[in-house]
């Protein structure tokens, strides 16, 4: 187990994860605001230093969402959250999930900056990142083709002085 709290673990995902993992990602409520990897693209990342994959469970084990983060080894010590995908959703475990990974990252690496894009049509994932200190940077205007139209994404982020400056206050 990598990450762990009284509500969720965060533990590096496995081979035997990846059904629920592709299972997850192909969820109606989740394909319209993610990016969709293939088996292969999840199984290379799962094997990838540079990248932290993580699969959320809950007190009982239960498997409730997964976690990518990628630029672990960035020279620039920029860390990117490529897709976070909750599958037991209305139940605090997106905040909290953010929250954990932000703390490890910030605790445990020696990152100096957290980012994520977000679809521009996704109000309640943006919502969640703006309360967990994430600050809107800029917006990527319809740089992604989804079917037959456009769409733009959001790119925020939080620094490392951000981040500590945030948690002395809590």
């Amino acid at each position: 187990m990598i990450i762990h709290s009284e509500a969720l673990d965060l533990q590096r995902t496995t081979v035997l994860d990846l059904a629920f993992v592709l299972a997850t990602e192909q969820n109606v409520g989740n394909r319209a605001y993610i990016g969709v990897w293939s088996k292969e693209e999840h199984t290379t990342a799962i094997h990838d230093s540079d990248i932290l994959h993580l699969t959320i469970r809950d007190h009982s084990g239960k498997r409730v969402g997964y976690i990518i983060v990628t630029g672990l080894q960035d020279t620039h010590l920029s860390v990117c959250i490529k897709r976070i995908v909750i599958h037991s959703k209305g139940l605090g475990y997106g905040k909290l999930s953010l929250q954990l990974v932000s703390d490890w990252i910030f605790r445990h690496t020696e990152s100096h900056r957290l980012w994520l894009y977000v679809r521009d049509h996704n109000h309640r994932a943006r919502h969640v990142y703006e309360s967990c200190g994430f600050t809107l940077e800029g917006t990527l205007r319809e740089c992604i083709k989804v079917g037959e139209h456009f769409e733009s994404l959001h790119i925020m982020s939080i620094l490392r002085h951000e981040y500590m400056e945030r948690e002395q206050k809590l």
